[in-house]
């Protein structure tokens, strides 16, 4: 099993959910990331998205916009986010990178694959790459025995899930509302029917992303879901800090919550 694998069967003999947690590279430095993904894995993460700081991110919302343009504003580069990845794998967590396709293709694709497997990376979540357009990173991740991880939708026809999901490795990601990443107070209502439908074509876990900002919601969802994944709601307490030291603290703080969540104790 890869490393993404052993964390699912790991929680589920637990009786337990995954918590997947997301940070970008690079900020508030690159050194500031790594301290602060650290935390959140000290603190009860079980799997790590690396994001990859990129200058038009469809999907993702204001909060992550903002840190990911100050990390590029300060230099930050896919190299950076390869040394981030190296720094948390060391942890022994398994760790992703998300990116858009554009930078993949941009460093080469095969290099890549090559370079993040050299990282101690687990695989990549490409949320704008659709699986019948993959196929030099079919290839490239089949090579370098990385996870790859695709994205489907509550729009995703049964037939798009079908396929998407027989592509994919370590696991699922399922967005749970119609629109751009980012923190709400209340989790989407669409989320576990597209859950449902999922388990109707594919034994692949299913992760659901997008709204998750708190221990309770997390408990929610991992109700029905494999895993719950969590950005947006992180990204804002290194984004509100005031020291990247208070950053470091406030993301370990939100990241204990989530985790009691995910094992009943919120």
């Amino acid at each position: 099993m890869s490393g993404v694998e052993k964390a699912f069967a790991a929680a589920r003999a637990e009786g337990r959910g995954v918590l997947v947690g997301y940070l970008p590279a690079g900020y508030p430095s690159v050194d500031g990331a790594i301290d602060a993904i650290r935390a959140m894995v000290d603190a009860g993460v079980d799997v790590v998205e690396v994001g990859a700081p990129y200058s038009d991110p469809v999907m993702d919302g204001p909060t992550i916009q903002a840190a990911a343009q100050a990390a590029l504003d300060r230099g930050v580069r896919t190299a950076d986010v390869l040394r981030t990845v190296e720094a948390v794998a060391a942890t022994g967590t398994p760790t992703l990178v998300m990116s858009y396709w554009n930078l993949v293709e941009r460093y080469g694709v095969d290099r890549f694959a090559g370079d993040l497997a050299s990282a101690g990376g687990a695989g990549l979540i490409t949320p704008d790459l659709l699986p019948d357009e993959a196929g030099e990173w079919l290839s490239a991740s089949d090579a370098h025995d990385l996870d790859r991880v695709f994205l489907v939708s509550p729009s995703s026809t049964d037939a798009r899930l079908a396929m998407t999901t027989a592509h994919c490795r370590g696991f699922v990601y399922a967005t749970s509302v119609m629109g751009v990443t980012g923190a709400r107070s209340a989790t989407s209502n669409l989320a576990p029917a597209l859950v449902e439908r999922l388990r109707a074509v594919t034994d692949v876990p299913v992760g659901v992303g997008l709204g998750v900002s708190n221990g309770v919601q997390a408990a929610e969802v991992a109700e029905f879901a494999d895993a719950v994944i969590v950005g947006s709601a992180l990204v804002r307490r290194l984004l509100d800090a005031e020291t990247a030291a208070d950053g470091v603290r406030a993301v370990a703080a939100l990241a204990a919550d989530l985790a009691a969540g995910m094992r009943g104790q919120a």
